[in-house]
């Protein structure tokens, strides 16, 4: 059901990031490529990693993934996971696939000495806020995210002012 991805589930992969994407009400950002993603996950330094859920039928479709990446805690001392993105096709959803994934995640901390994963939500994502804190998952509230991108990015990136 649970399996790393491979140079062969690009294709589905970067569908799956296009769906997602669509979602969350923002297909219009996603800019990325089958090739930038292929080097990403396969490349010479891959600093990306993907898993996939297969469909029991079907010939193991893959209907399901998670992108992640190692992040680091200063104070803990040891790496994590960030979990950038995880999803199962609608159609998909209540056969254990989202469990899965979280489950093999959690199991690659445990088994690596890394004591943290974690990953963001939308506030307005209901359904997925529930299934996280089944888990035991639980809010960082006292944290907020930034992020800069585009001409932002570009203008600190030069010494200058941001927005």
């Amino acid at each position: 059901m649970i399996r790393t991805a491979t140079p062969d589930d690009v294709p589905v992969l970067l569908s799956l990031v296009r769906e997602l994407a669509a979602y969350e009400k923002a297909l219009d950002e996603v800019v990325a490529s089958e090739e930038q993603l292929a080097r990403a996950l396969f490349g010479d330094r891959p600093a990306v990693y993907a898993h996939v859920a297969t469909a029991d039928d079907d010939g193991g479709e893959v209907i399901g993934f998670a992108l992640w990446f190692l992040n680091f805690s200063t104070w803990r001392g040891v790496h994590g996971i960030y979990l950038e993105d995880l999803y199962v096709r609608p159609e998909r959803r209540g056969g254990g696939h989202g469990r899965a994934l979280l489950t093999e995640l959690a199991r690659i901390c445990v088994e690596r000495g890394y004591e943290r994963l974690e990953w963001s939500v939308l506030k307005w994502n209901a359904p997925s806020i529930a299934f996280y804190e089944s888990l035991g998952a639980r809010p960082q509230d006292e944290w907020t995210g930034y992020r800069l991108t585009d001409g932002a990015l570009a203008r600190a990136g030069a010494g200058g002012a941001g927005a």
